[in-house]
């Protein structure tokens, strides 16, 4: 089962029991799909097999485990979380899978550039602020805050993480793994962080109040603060804080820059065919005759290489909104989402869907693909 989720490039596998056996799903480019399935008898040796190598209580089946082992598979080296949740037809495992060799990406191989990585690193080569990466849950947050520490990281900045869990080790930063048991919590690490004398400071995310208003007052008293928050958009990003009880004088002088962005699936290079369709989308979106002559539209068809998905490998679309003293002044006045975003498109803010058009028209999206994710 690992051999193949690795071949197939699968970042997570789902071992659910059902009534009458257990079903096999892997996660691919971010789509779950159905890969096999055995016998129901198989279930408990199977789980009690994962806790084991994980290093969980194989005698406890009422109550969420998790634990994480590592596996070496083709000359690399797998780096495996498990989850177990117990159901009512038996125990359910989710195992993430995690490339250690090729560890976190660079930003551009996430997909970040143009204006949007240009306005970004003005965000993060500045001395203090705080900065936040937006999205919902597997939109890659964590990918593009890796990917900053990388560009961050050198002998003359003390860079401390505090993560839960930690995915990639990463030489040259402190990175603290959060332990609610024992009282560490995000809250808790971060406050003994910035008794430590850190340049940079990266929380995991801001789940609670005490750890958004930490996070704020560090960034302005002159620490680099990088974080993750849940919303859908990056001017959703200001009001999320305030509601969290982050006073709005406090939001406006800390953030400095949210970053919104989803995952979307590439089309494959290999069985991609050119899309002469109906591009009339496209033209609502805002496309005009221009672009539309020099784009090159393409569909997904499927071939060996990709599973028969047609699509291979997944890229990230960003909008980077900068917080300048106009949409300082609109979250001092507890503006609504809508006027901040329409300041920073003023600004020069690109949106999410804009880029994702672009995308399509670069011929590495498809059409179905950026309407099934961004829409």
């Amino acid at each position: 089962m690992l051999e193949q989720a690795a071949t197939e490039r699968a970042s997570d596998i789902h071992v659910e029991p059902l009534s009458d056996r257990v079903r096999i799903r892997f996660r691919t480019d971010g789509v779950l799909h159905e890969v096999s399935e055995v016998p129901i008898s198989l279930l408990r040796p199977l789980i009690s097999r994962l806790k084991v190598l994980s290093g969980i209580d194989i005698a406890t089946r009422r109550i969420p485990q998790d634990g994480r082992f590592s596996v070496s598979m083709n000359g690399a080296t797998l780096d495996i979380r498990v989850a177990t949740l117990p159901t009512g037809h038996g125990e359910a495992a989710v195992l993430r899978l995690l490339d250690t060799v090729r560890g976190p990406l660079d930003l551009r191989d996430l997909g970040l550039g143009g204006d949007e990585l240009e306005r970004y690193e003005w965000a993060y080569y500045a001395p203090q602020g705080c900065i936040l990466v937006s999205g919902p849950t597997g939109s890659g947050k964590t990918s593009t805050l890796y990917g900053t520490l990388l560009e961050l990281n050198t002998p003359e900045r003390s860079i401390v993480s505090v993560e839960d869990p930690i995915e990639y080790q990463i030489d040259g930063i402190k990175q603290i793994q959060v332990n609610p048991r024992a009282g560490l919590t995000f809250a808790s690490a971060l406050r003994a962080i910035l008794r430590s004398d850190p340049d940079v400071v990266m929380v995991g995310e801001i789940r609670d109040t005490e750890t958004a208003k930490l996070a704020t007052e560090a960034s302005i008293t002159g620490h680099l603060v990088l974080s993750t928050l849940h919303t859908t958009r990056a001017a959703a990003v200001p009001m999320r804080l305030i509601d969290m009880g982050v006073e709005p004088y406090l939001v406006a002088s800390a953030l400095t820059c949210v970053v919104a962005q989803r995952l979307v699936r590439r089309v494959c290079d290999e069985c991609a065919q050119e899309d002469d369709g109906d591009v009339s989308l496209l033209r609502r979106l805002g496309c005009g005759d221009a672009e539309l002559a020099d784009a090159r539209v393409r569909r997904a068809v499927g071939c060996p290489a990709c599973a028969n998905t047609g699509y291979r490998g997944r890229i990230g679309i960003y909008e980077v909104m900068t917080i300048t003293e106009e949409i300082g002044r609109l979250v001092l006045a507890r503006a609504s989402t809508q006027e901040i975003e329409r300041r920073a498109l003023a600004d020069g803010m690109n949106t999410l869907q804009l880029n994702a058009v672009r995308q399509v028209l670069a011929g590495r999206l498809t059409i179905d693909e950026m309407m099934r994710v961004i829409a």
